[in-house]
């Protein structure tokens, strides 16, 4: 099975830095028409964000509930649903001792694509990681995904350099689902 994994913040929503207020989250341009054109091709949907001001002691790991309630709440009334959320609430240099860690799950290593693709059957080779930042693009090429960076910029290392850089979520879905066998673009599952 293949899967679609994204970023959160300045991907799927837009970018409030270290917001945790369910009123300012807002879907970004493009994101509930991408996303149906993702779940219609057959794409198993994911998110998985860094969420470092859990470890920096700006809010506790429990205010991510409400976030990823409304975020649901968002794509609900567009129609879509996603299969689940990974938060990676640590950060190397943070203030809170018990996620004051360098873990494999921040981005831009994999521990998250990996570990939901190992829990949900997904095909990595099959799959895409769509981020806004060059850990993003890394952490999806680390995982083995192909990548799309949405409205970023890429780094000037060509070993973080996206397969493609797209304005929205509705560009990269349209990406994503030409670049499919004729047999996934249906829906049908090609297991």
């Amino acid at each position: 099975m293949a899967a679609v994994f994204l970023d959160k913040d300045g991907t799927l929503v837009d970018d409030v830095p270290y917001n945790v207020d369910p009123v300012l989250i807002r879907l970004t341009r493009g994101a509930g028409e991408g996303l149906r054109m993702l779940r219609d091709a057959g794409f198993r949907l994911f998110v998985v964000s860094n969420q470092s001001g859990v470890a920096r002691g700006f809010f506790a790991e429990e205010a991510l509930g409400p976030v990823e309630a409304r975020v649901r709440e968002l794509l609900r009334d567009e129609g879509v649903e996603i299969e689940a959320f990974r938060w990676c609430p640590h950060h190397p240099e943070g203030t809170v001792d018990r996620y004051r860690i360098a873990c494999d799950c921040r981005k831009p290593r994999p521990g998250m694509i990996t570990s939901l693709a190992a829990e949900h059957g997904i095909d990595l080779a099959r799959s895409w990681m769509i981020g806004d930042t060059p850990a993003d693009i890394q952490a999806g090429r680390l995982a083995g995904c192909r990548t799309i960076l949405v409205g970023g910029r890429a780094d000037a290392d060509p070993a973080l350099t996206p397969d493609h850089g797209v304005g929205d979520l509705a560009e990269a879905a349209q990406i994503i689902v030409a670049a499919q066998p004729a047999a996934h673009q249906t829906g049908i599952d090609i297991r």
